[in-house]
């Protein structure tokens, strides 16, 4: 079966396209010069591209907040990940499913009781079927890469920085200060992220009712979230339920990225397993 591949950097929304022409230009211009690795490729792509504007992400979280595009099951998602590669992975070029059921084996061979992290490690990456035709196709920008804050000042530790003084946020007097939109301990629950795969999936499991421990949303919504669980920015924002919840989010990251091996996984061995942890903390059918 062909993978899908989506990385057109002019898939934007109509109303972006026209508040941020000279953005646009300005980030086709970099993207001509960025040669080699596609993994850097598409993390500068995500950079310059209009998932870091606020105005974006409030337009996103309404269209696909819905979740109205079509109803199934979690382990329907996790097949229908088999046709879409991530292009910031720089792990095997391998079906995702792979890589979903490796890192639920790892930590489940390390945290044997800890069967919601197991769970938490299959489904973390299952909002990438965003780059499924079914669900509109969005652009790789759109949908992978590192996520950070809007709607407050750009961290400098986040990757390729750079690259976002070009972006209009930037030179915003409402979003370019420490704090922003925010204050002090607001929780990161009540912060917006960048649009991503990482915000979907919380929104999916949940406005569909998970039963799933708040630390897993936690993990599900910030896994990519470099600048706070690598370098320690943005913790200002965080309540005391992020300080715990951060706890279990470094010790998942340890069995994310870079976790890919060529090792196999038989999926229907270890299906049932997880067939059994899905009814238990999930319907059997969500809205998507």
């Amino acid at each position: 079966m062909n993978k899908i591949y989506s990385t057109s950097i002019r898939a934007l929304p109509t109303c972006v396209l026209d508040r941020s022409n000279l953005y646009l230009q300005t980030a086709e211009i970099i993207m001509l010069k960025v040669r080699g690795s596609r993994v850097l490729r598409t993390s500068i792509e995500s950079i310059i591209s209009t998932r870091h504007m606020t105005l974006y992400v409030k337009r996103m979280r309404k269209e696909y907040g819905n979740l109205d595009k079509v109803e199934m099951s979690i382990w329907e998602c996790c097949e229908l990940l088999n046709d879409v590669v991530d292009e910031s992975d720089p792990d095997l070029d391998e079906p995702q499913i792979e890589h979903l059921l490796q890192t639920a084996e790892a930590i489940r061979k390390d945290y044997p009781d800890e069967d919601w992290l197991h769970l938490t490690g299959l489904i973390h990456d299952l909002g990438k079927v965003l780059l499924h035709p079914s669900f509109g196709g969005l652009p790789q920008w759109a949908v992978v890469g590192d996520t950070y804050p809007v709607g407050c000042a750009f961290d400098k530790s986040i990757v390729h920085h750079k690259y976002f003084e070009e972006n209009p946020d930037y030179h915003n007097p409402a979003y370019n200060t420490k704090y922003g939109v925010y204050s002090e301990g607001c929780g990161l629950n009540n912060v917006m992220m960048s649009w991503g795969h990482d915000d979907y999936m919380y929104l999916v499991a949940k406005e569909n009712n998970t039963t799933l421990p708040s630390a897993a949303l936690f993990i599900i919504r910030y896994h990519s979230f470099y600048a706070l669980h690598r370098s320690g920015s943005y913790k200002q924002l965080m309540n005391g339920e992020d300080v715990e919840n951060l706890k279990w989010l470094e010790i998942f990251n340890k069995y994310d990225l870079y976790s890919k091996s060529k090792v196999r996984i038989d999926v229907e061995k270890v299906k049932p397993y997880y067939l059994s942890l899905i009814e238990k903390y999930f319907p059997a059918k969500l809205r998507w």
